[in-house]
């Protein structure tokens, strides 16, 4: 028994790496195989796509579309500056609880005030001491020992970064510097940033860094050099946003430290550089998830949307090749035009692209087998007359020989001309340009050539134009030399029937949205076999002149053009009265033809 771990020993190894499983797996197979068939096929699949141009096109417009979009999320221009914005108005309320509490701290230096007996000796009546000059009884100076605890208390669970600056705008508390307060992991100095660190720094500069102005660390006696600091100590206060080195929003406010209206400094509060990054970061890394689940299900639907078009698009250009490759079989092209869409329009016109060429390959096959039959006859009578002519005893039957050659020259002749006509008439038709031609001058040009010339035939052609008057008009779009040819080889044709004396008429109307033109003859009339066997190539049926006389060829290139010209042409019998059995008789034949109408 066969060991399905094993690979079998009668299978190759391309089969065994194309397939991953041997082809014979039956009904009794384990179940665990078919998932792995299934998988395979699915990998192949998803294989071939990847390798289409067109898929490749889809999928990277698809995911540049989502890229763009993720991107501008990313940005989220709009959550960062509402959340800035939040921050600096709970830095402001927080700076303003902190500002009071300060005040409230602030106490008199009482020691710094001294009593100068001269001058109390010197007071006039009703006058009071009123101290040093350097010193008002309203000035209450902040004391940093009596500050720092409460700054502490109050910093602590914030982290925030507070700062007290007096009316000179000299550093007085630095929350960073009190011991036992706060504590930051500040990176070493001296150890440089790796180029990941700097890449990811450099991306959020940009990110964040927009019109925003840079965040420097001043010294401590420079502390007008803040902008807000020193609003603050004109007893306004101002909040700012700025960037550091790293790429991080600094988000400052400072207020000043009032008591009884005087100003006795300023608090300023600031962030630290990642407080607001990490909640945007957040954000951030929530919108890569979701554009991660989204490219995912875009690439899929992208694969699923180019197999339906690069797929059958695919086969029908493979189709074509082997179209291209193979003309003598027939291959067929893969039908899609229940799709109901340019896929499916392009099927259908390549099929019908295709039955045409196949059509035409046919037409010529049978127009060359016809040639050479055609061309066969006269010059295998040609060649029996020139070998006989050697042998001939007397004038007479030199006479009759020479004859034969002259009749089969001039039929060879005739059907060179006319085989060369009707062959180049398909080209010639796609090469001109069709214009709008005017029938009714055409037929009365045509008709006064027949008359004038008869053709060989002592048979006149009246013409008779149907209409409200004479203004109307009778115009077609077409190759006029080619219609003129038409009914030249039907005029021509009815006076060949008709009888010395009698006349052919040509009748133009118009039927409905199209122009009919009529020829009547009064000749023996078509055979009912025939009527539709006339238009073949190099049919006649001519029982009064000789063989040889017609190729065959008018009627046939005449059908050939009216079909090239979108119209139709028949032939029929016209009847006559009834004979003396009471059968009916034939009056003569009549061709139509009829052309769509300007």
């Amino acid at each position: 028994m066969l060991d399905r771990t094993q690979p079998d020993p009668n299978q190759s190894a391309e089969d065994i790496a194309s397939d991953g499983v041997p082809e014979h797996v039956g009904e009794d197979e384990p179940q665990g195989w078919r998932p792995l068939n299934w998988l395979k096929r699915a990998g192949q699949f998803f294989f071939a796509l990847s390798f289409s141009s067109l898929t490749r096109r889809i999928v990277s417009l698809n995911l540049a579309g989502l890229v763009a979009l993720v991107a501008s999320i990313l940005y989220l221009s709009q959550f960062r500056a509402g959340l800035i914005d939040a921050r600096a108005q709970s830095l402001l309320v927080q700076a303003e609880i902190i500002a009071g509490a300060i005040a409230a701290s602030a106490t008199v230096q009482t020691n710094a005030i001294t009593i100068d007996p001269d001058r109390l000796l010197d007071l006039k009546p009703g006058e009071t001491y009123g101290g040093s000059d350097e010193y008002s009884p309203l000035d209450f100076p902040i004391n940093p020992e009596r500050v720092a605890p409460v700054l502490r208390t109050l910093i602590s669970p914030t982290k925030t970064r507070a700062r007290i600056y007096d009316p000179n705008g000299s550093l007085l508390v630095d929350s960073r510097n009190l011991e036992n307060v706060l504590r930051y992991n500040l990176p070493p100095p001296a150890e440089k940033p790796g180029i990941v660190e700097r890449g990811m720094v450099a991306v959020r500069t940009w990110l964040n860094r927009g019109d925003l102005p840079l965040y420097r660390e001043l010294g401590p006696e420079n502390g007008n050099g803040y902008a807000e600091v020193g609003d603050a100590l004109q007893g306004q206060k101002r909040s700012m946003v700025r960037v550091n080195a790293r790429g991080e929003v600094i988000v400052s406010v400072a207020v000043p430290v009032l008591r009884s209206r005087a100003i006795h400094g300023a608090l300023m509060l600031s962030t630290q550089g990642d407080d607001i990054d990490q909640m945007v970061t957040a954000e951030r890394l929530a919108i890569l998830k979701v554009g991660g689940v989204a490219a995912a299900v875009m690439i899929m639907l992208s694969l699923l949307l180019a197999s339906t078009i690069a797929g059958p698009v695919r086969r029908l250009a493979d189709s074509a090749e082997r179209v291209r490759r193979r003309i003598k079989a027939r291959i067929e092209i893969p039908d899609f035009t229940r799709r109901r869409d340019e896929i499916g329009h392009l099927s259908g016109a390549l099929r019908d692209m295709t039955s045409a060429l196949y059509s035409r390959i046919e037409a010529i096959e049978m127009f060359a087998a016809d040639v050479a039959h055609e061309l066969k006859n006269p010059l295998t009578s040609l060649r029996s007359a020139v070998e006989t002519l050697p042998l001939a005893r007397n004038e007479t039957s030199r006479a009759r020989l020479l004859e034969v050659i002259e009749h089969d020259v001039k039929r060879l002749d005739r059907l060179i001309s006319d085989i060369s006509d009707a062959s180049r008439l398909d080209a010639e038709l796609q090469r001109q340009d069709a214009i709008p031609v005017d029938v009714r001058r055409l037929l009365t040009t045509l008709v006064s050539v027949a008359n004038e010339t008869k053709l060989g035939h002592d048979v006149a052609v009246e013409t008779r134009f149907e209409g409200r008057g004479p203004t109307d008009t009778f115009s077609v779009t077409g190759h006029d030399s080619r219609l003129g040819q038409v009914v030249s080889n039907l005029l021509s044709n009815a006076q060949s029937f008709s009888e010395a004396g009698s006349k052919v008429r040509l009748t133009c109307r118009r039927v409905r949205g199209e122009i009919e033109i009529v020829i009547d003859d009064d000749g023996p009339g078509i055979r009912d076999d025939a009527l539709e066997r006339i238009f073949e190539r190099f049919y006649t049926d001519r029982p009064h002149q000789g063989f040889g006389q017609n190729s065959g060829l008018g009627l046939s290139i005449s059908k050939q053009i009216v079909d090239a010209h979108g119209g139709r042409i028949w032939a029929e019998n016209r009847a006559g009265p009834l004979d003396a059995e009471g059968a009916p008789t034939v009056a003569g034949a009549r061709f139509v033809v009829r052309l769509p109408a300007l």
